[in-house]
């Protein structure tokens, strides 16, 4: 389907309006006041630089350049599901092309694909194999061939007659929202689009309050701002946007007083909720509460004033930066910044390099 890119068009009317407005927020370190100096800096800054430093921080993260890890009980295992978030930043602020090529190339190698997506026989996870088509289409590589696999393909024989995308694992079912969102933002753009019976699924699993939950069929249905604004976006981009209107207004709703989102049951703002419901506001013209959201993620981001290695990271709430939660939550702030959503991400044109924060010489 055919896509404008009103995400960036807003970040180019209304971006300077909205950096006048944060830069009288924005923390030397994340959660701290900003100096004189760190004001001073922050005030001629390009709207486009925030976005674009927070992405050049993250590529800067990256393991040889090319991905993410985890490491649990002193084992170190590959972090598939991360590096996939880092290469959607990257298109999102059009920078770290070269980053983005290798981590793509990483989540090719067949040990490292089948590790996330499962063997396709005896493992396949709906989520992730949707994830790895989305990254793969962003970034404008083969899906069809994509490490050996047939990525529509195999995500399409996951759908149950219900519509529903699910896993088949010894393990268990771990499919949700995401995957149901992810599953259809991908195939929308294959030629065949997304399956009806999947999107009537989806548009079907909303709460009364018109937000959408996590996990599918329990008793109570529990709206959250991050499944919400995934099932916003992917039904907006199926053609269901009654449905999509209703989540929006779920969110706005339910938009916190300093611009942020919550995780379901907290009562403090995060980046990573944030960036994610801002992109689903800004990318469907809620421009009001996008913009509040995208100062919100800009109050979090690290100032001329940090430390330089942590500067124009975002930290994951008020208590500033923390590198065990910083990486998810600027790949996640990244999206609301430019806002640009998921149906229109593209890696087309995006720059070689990763930015910096621009900073005076007396910040260095």
């Amino acid at each position: 389907m055919t896509l404008t890119r009103p995400g960036r068009r807003i970040s180019a009317l209304f971006g300077g309006l909205l950096l006048a407005a944060a830069t009288a927020v924005v923390p030397a370190t994340a959660g701290a006041a900003p100096t004189p100096a760190d004001r001073s800096a922050t005030a001629s800054l390009p709207a486009g630089n925030r976005t674009q430093a927070a992405a050049g921080w993250l590529a800067r993260q990256l393991v040889d350049g090319e991905r993410f890890e985890a490491t649990f009980d002193g084992v170190t295992y590959p972090d598939q599901g991360l590096t996939i978030d880092a290469v959607l930043a990257f298109a999102a602020a059009g920078v770290a092309e070269q980053n983005g090529a290798k981590a793509t190339a990483w989540l090719a190698r067949p040990e490292i694909l089948s590790g996330y997506i499962g063997d396709g026989t005896t493992n396949a996870y709906a989520g992730a194999t949707a994830k790895v088509l989305l990254a793969a289409e962003v970034r404008g590589t083969n899906p069809g061939n994509f490490g050996g696999v047939d990525l529509p393909t195999r995500l399409r024989a996951l759908q149950q007659p219900s519509g529903r995308f699910t896993d088949t694992s010894p393990w268990g079912d771990y499919s949700n929202a995401f995957s149901q969102s992810l599953a259809l933002l991908a195939l929308d753009r294959t030629p065949a689009g997304a399956p009806t019976a999947a999107v009537d699924f989806l548009a079907g699993a909303h709460c009364a309050d018109g937000g959408f939950p996590l996990n599918f069929g329990l008793a109570t249905c529990t709206a959250d701002a991050d499944s919400t604004a995934m099932s916003v976006q992917a039904l907006a981009a199926t053609g269901r946007h009654q449905e999509a209107a209703a989540g929006l207004n779920w969110l706005v709703a339910h938009q916190l007083s300093d611009g942020g989102f919550a995780t379901p049951g907290a009562v403090t703002s995060n980046a990573n909720s944030t960036g994610l419901a801002g992109q689903a506001l800004l990318s469907s013209w809620r421009v009001l509460p996008g913009l509040t959201a995208r100062q919100f993620l800009g109050g979090r981001q690290v100032g001329c004033s940090g430390p330089p290695a942590t500067r124009g990271a975002i930290a994951y709430d008020a208590t500033g930066f923390d590198p065990a939660t910083a990486t998810r939550a600027t790949a996640q702030a990244v999206l609301g910044l430019a806002g640009t959503g998921f149906a229109d991400l593209t890696a087309a044109g995006a720059r070689p390099g990763a930015p910096a924060l621009h900073c005076p010489s007396s910040a260095s």
